[in-house]
């Protein structure tokens, strides 16, 4: 540019009509009369000028320049008529203008200034905070650095109004007060414009410039969380949306981003939404545009649910995780407000969504909440409830009474199936009466058992150790689907029964074809999940059967499956039932590599994955003369897994133990564990000649991924009391083991066991084919509960 860079600061400038002025003066082209001139000097002045665009034009027409128009934003149609009109008469002129919108003129080339990136924000912040503080590097707390820059959005003048107030406060100090970032962020330089010298007065400048629709459609779309789409605004913000929209975008106080779809996502920055929702505030409309929000997204939810069980599976899998942020927030919105029929159909609605993605956590919390919201359906005593087709959410809210029953026990249901997350609340006499009102509430064969959330009944059946009955439950649920033609349901009893015929070799055939049989209607349906189950049933079936190879071709199969849908809670339970079938195989070093990664993998070593993956790892490490290594692992299992101390769960656990010791050649500590004798508790053995699962418990082999079955708590026994007996031999000190002269105390009756002899007086109950003693780790590792469960 031969002729120069020129800049004109239009800021100060409050009349548009001075725009032409402000130019002329930044350019040094402004004529002047000199005080004191006659009258006919001025009025020829006048009269040779009168235009200020004209005298413009003329000085820059020759000129090959740079013109910069900063800061357009409040004067842009006068900033716009006059680009325009210099463009047309100066060819060798560029003009290069600032603004927070566009100035819409012919041959306009946009270029967004986007915030700063963390790396660039984190700099300017140790910069600007060096200055503030000599001695200051973001190094000190580099955790409080990154949260305030990302939560001011990388907006440079936000943060260098932060990095001011590293004067007097510590980066993690700010960072824990930007909820109220108005009033913390009020310390900028006094040399520059008022509007730039607090992070308020910058946005109530742009605020100042937008009209009534912008104003009324930017405050509504404070109640989004993680942006949303047109239609979702429309909905919300009423049919000013779309015009509204592109203003504000173009006004740089919206955010607009292609989705992975063909759909744009407009977002505001977390500073806006925060000024956004104190304006809202201001209105008292919030509560109209909350209940708006929600129920947009109940129905959104409402309508995906069923897409989870066919061929657009993968599509409302996508919709439910980029629309999730919002769906929460309006199911908090009904908790706060109370809207139990709102709340339990959002808690329904996502419920299948999160036994697919294995968010448990989430399940739980939202149900806990949902639940206190109206009545106990499972209150003593237990009232038996009619046989229901209707899906309780199959229409929007409000419900009939006989719907509003029948969710109220669904909510209750989720809740029952995310136990192992807070197992400590299940061992209660409280709970366990429950799980009792629970298992006689519903029938076997009920429609509503056949639907989730109505099959997890079927668990509040298996934790009362009605083993007999559990089976009349499934097959009865099985019959009751093929016959309401209830394909998607008939596939998913056919896979929870195959689940739990697995669990017997004899019974593995059977197991084999009722997964044969889900898989081909899941694959019907176009339910990738459900196919993988299915065939993660027919993988344990093989695997009982002593077919590895083919078990192991099964779990790879379904990893496909699951790899599909990017399932990573999934793929973790799969591998490492592929890694322990490998391990029984053949392949033992490409199962534990296996079983490595998985617990190595962060997404995949979830709550399902990683007991399994240390259970299968300690016995491979205990068979290849690794003891110390396994004992680490099970150490390890302890500290990360609730359930270990869960009273099913610890007979496994306490087994591999003892297998350990055993493998080390102490022989009196493996016994002592196997006698009872665990963090200072006894078990509770049955009197039988070896020991065998409490008769409450003997059940299929539980899984983390569903409620594991629960006894009576262990309890000391009483000092007056004998030892329990264990292997016909008295469970008294190592020296009296060893001494088998000694004679044999008789064991003094007890309240938590029965003497040889009431066992000989005491007809014994004919065993049921659903309990069976724990396999000997020294023949097979003990069954892994962590087979996939029925979702």
């Amino acid at each position: 540019m031969p002729d120069g860079v020129w800049l004109a600061e239009l800021a100060p400038v409050d009349d548009p009509e001075n725009v032409p002025e402000a130019v002329l003066t930044a350019l040094g082209a402004r004529e002047t009369v000199l005080r004191g001139a006659g009258a006919e000097e001025m009025r020829v002045a006048a009269d040779r000028h009168d235009d200020p665009l004209a005298r413009l034009a003329e000085h820059c027409a020759r000129r090959r320049m740079l013109l910069i128009l900063d800061n357009c934003e409040h004067v842009v149609d006068a900033a716009a008529h006059l680009v325009e009109h210099l463009l047309q008469r100066c060819p060798a002129l560029t003009v290069l203008a600032t603004s927070r919108e566009p100035l819409g003129v012919p041959g306009e080339s946009l270029c967004p200034v986007e915030p700063l990136t963390e790396p660039h924000a984190l700099r300017l912040l140790a910069d600007r905070g060096a200055a503030a503080r000599p001695g200051f590097t973001i190094a000190a707390d580099p955790e409080a650095a990154a949260e305030i820059c990302r939560r001011l959005d990388g907006l440079p003048l936000a943060i260098e109004l932060a990095a001011a107030r590293l004067r007097m406060l510590t980066p993690r100090q700010i960072a824990d007060r930007l909820d109220n970032r108005f009033r913390l962020l009020t310390s900028g330089s006094r040399t520059v414009l008022p509007r730039q010298q607090t992070l308020r007065a910058v946005v109530d400048w742009s605020w100042e410039l937008l009209d009534e629709d912008e104003r009324y459609v930017l405050r509504r779309l404070s109640v989004f969380a993680g942006g949303c789409d047109l239609a979702a605004a429309e909905a919300v913000c009423g049919p000013a949306a779309l015009e509204a929209l592109g203003s504000l975008v173009d006004k740089s106080l919206v955010v607009a981003a292609p989705a992975a779809g063909t759909e744009m996502r407009y977002r505001l920055l977390e500073t806006v939404v925060e000024y956004a929702g104190e304006r809202l505030d201001e209105t008292g409309t919030r509560p109209a545009a909350e209940r708006a929000h929600l129920t947009y997204y109940r129905e959104l939810a409402r309508t995906t649910d069923p897409l989870l069980r066919g061929a657009a599976q993968r599509a409302a899998i996508e919709l439910f995780e980029l629309e999730y942020e919002n769906i929460r927030t309006a199911l908090r919105h009904a908790v706060a407000e109370r809207d139990e029929q709102e709340a339990l159909c959002l808690t329904l609605s996502l419920a299948w969504y999160w036994q697919m993605r294995g968010l448990k956590t989430e399940a739980r919390h939202w149900s806990t909440q949902v639940k206190e919201l109206g009545p106990n359906p499972f209150a003593p005593p237990a009232r038996p409830v009619p046989d229901l087709r209707e899906n309780p959410v199959a229409g929007s809210p409000p419900m009939r009474p006989v719907l509003l029953a029948e969710a109220r026990r669904g909510v209750h249901l989720i809740h029952l199936a995310c136990m192992d997350v807070e197992l400590s609340l299940w061992e209660t006499p409280e709970a366990r009466e429950r799980l009792q009102v629970m298992s006689r509430t519903y029938r076997p064969g009920q429609p509503q058992t056949c639907r989730f959330p109505g099959f997890m009944w079927f668990y509040a059946v298996l934790l009362c150790g009605d083993m007999d009955r559990v089976r009349e439950v499934v097959d009865a649920n099985v019959t009751t689907a093929r016959a309401l033609g209830m394909t998607w349901e008939l596939a998913q009893a056919l896979q929870l029964r195959a689940n739990i015929l697995a669990n017997r070799s004899d019974w593995a055939g059977d197991a084999t074809r009722d997964a044969d049989e889900s898989l081909e209607l899941f694959d019907r349906l176009g339910d990738a999940c459900g196919a993988a189950e299915a065939l993660s049933a027919r993988g344990e079936a093989l695997e009982r059967q002593g077919e590895f190879e083919r078990a192991a071709a099964t779990f790879e199969q379904a990893i496909e499956y699951a790899e599909r849908l990017g399932a990573h809670a999934q793929l973790g339970i799969l591998s490492v039932r592929l890694g322990s079938v490998l391990m029984e195989g053949g392949d033992a070093e490409r199962g534990e590599k296996m079983l490595v990664d998985v617990l190595a993998d962060g997404r995949r070593a979830v709550h399902e994955a990683m007991p399994a993956a240390r259970l299968f790892l300690a016995i491979r490490l205990g068979r290849t003369g690794r003891a110390d290594e396994a004992r680490e692992q099970i150490r390890l299992l302890r500290e990360d897994f609730q359930a270990a101390s869960f009273v099913l769960f610890a007979g496994f656990v306490l087994g591999i133990e003892s297998w350990l010791e055993t493998v080390a050649g102490r022989h009196e500590s493996a016994l002592e564990l196997m006698c009872g004798r665990w963090n200072g508790r006894w078990t509770r053995w049955p009197s039988r000649s070896r020991p065998t699962c409490p008769p409450s418990i003997s059940s299929p082999r539980p899984s983390p991924r569903r409620p594991s079955t629960t006894a009576p708590a262990p309890r000391t026994p009483p000092a007056s009391s004998a030892p329990p007996t264990h292997c016909c031999r008295p469970a008294t000190s190592p020296a009296r083991w060893r001494s088998r002269a000694a004679p044999r105390p008789r064991p003094r009756p007890g309240p938590h066991w029965t003497t040889r002899r009431t066992r000989r007086r005491t007809p014994r109950a004919a065993p049921s084919p659903w309990r069976r003693p724990p396999p000997s780790p020294w023949r097979r590792p003990p069954p892994s509960p962590w087979r996939r469960p029925p979702p």
